[in-house]
């Protein structure tokens, strides 16, 4: 199930994984009627009205135009009513963008392209993320993964035995920040998790739509088993961990639980370790 995905630098690295996608969210104008509600009937349903399309491109709403486009002006309505923001339309520009990075309010937002005081056509977009789980593992089960880009070269002897990763999937309509990772219940090490955000040199990960992105753990929940941990013993151990990852737009919190079996040395050093979705 470990999905590999490139990394272009340490830091990098954990913020995003891919390459920035335009990613179509609800709302665009379609064959079938669209969103779009003129007031003076020049908007077409079918994408070639003043807007052809509402997208979210990384953390920025973008609204393309048609080149025919006469307007001025585009403001974006949050949901609450209020002007989120507007921008003009220079001469022979297609497109406009808003930038909403990671404090936006979730919910349905209205597109207006305007020509002076009047409302050329009107759009709404749901704006809304939603973060799942995709996969998780160890370094000694995962080498390929980016560990030396991540943790430095220095570092990889004293990882191997006891970091972890997440690999988690934006599949709403929004830019999503991770704020925190946990691992809870059969780890060897659960005492200190989460050492800070518990996700390495980072306070927040941001996942735009359609994206994946692998949150590195900033502590040892599989390094040396510590007193309420469950450690490695010959005739092996078994139980169940729960992934925890806390989100910063939508405010939920997306667990994740697994099957993990411990087998060999009593050392974590030497221990297979096994995990399976529950």
């Amino acid at each position: 199930m470990t999905r590999n995905h490139p990394h272009i630098s340490r830091r990098t690295a954990l913020r995003t994984v891919g390459s920035a996608a335009l990613v179509g969210v609800a709302g665009c104008l379609n064959n079938n009627g669209g969103s779009g509600t003129p007031s003076n009937g020049t908007t077409s349903p079918d994408g070639n009205g003043p807007l052809t399309r509402i997208a979210v491109e990384g953390t920025a709403l973008v609204a393309e135009l048609s080149e025919e486009a006469d307007i001025g002006q585009v403001n974006l309505i949050q949901p609450n009513g209020e002007l989120f923001g507007q921008r003009d339309v220079a001469a022979g520009a297609q497109q406009v963008s808003f930038e909403i990075g990671t404090g936006y309010a979730p919910g349905e937002y209205r597109v207006l392209a305007l020509k002076g005081e009047e409302t050329v056509v009107e759009t709404t977009t749901e704006l809304r993320p939603e973060i799942q789980i995709q996969d998780v593992g160890l370094y000694r089960n995962n080498p390929d993964k980016p560990w030396d880009e991540v943790y430095g070269e220095s570092e990889t002897d004293r990882i191997k035995n006891g970091e972890a990763f997440v690999t988690v999937e934006n599949t709403g309509s929004g830019p999503e920040a991770i704020t925190e990772l946990i691992f809870s219940g059969d780890v060897p090490n659960p005492i200190e998790n989460p050492r800070g955000s518990g996700m390495h040199e980072t306070n927040r990960v941001v996942v735009s739509p359609g994206e994946t992105a692998d949150l590195f753990s900033n502590s040892f929940p599989f390094g040396s088993e510590s007193e309420d941990g469950m450690g490695c013993s010959p005739d092996g151990n078994s139980g169940q961990f729960t992934v925890i990852v806390e989100t910063q737009v939508s405010g939920n919190r997306v667990t994740s639980t697994y099957d993990v079996q411990y087998s060999g040395s009593d050392e974590m050093t030497d221990c297979e370790v096994t995990i399976t979705e529950a």
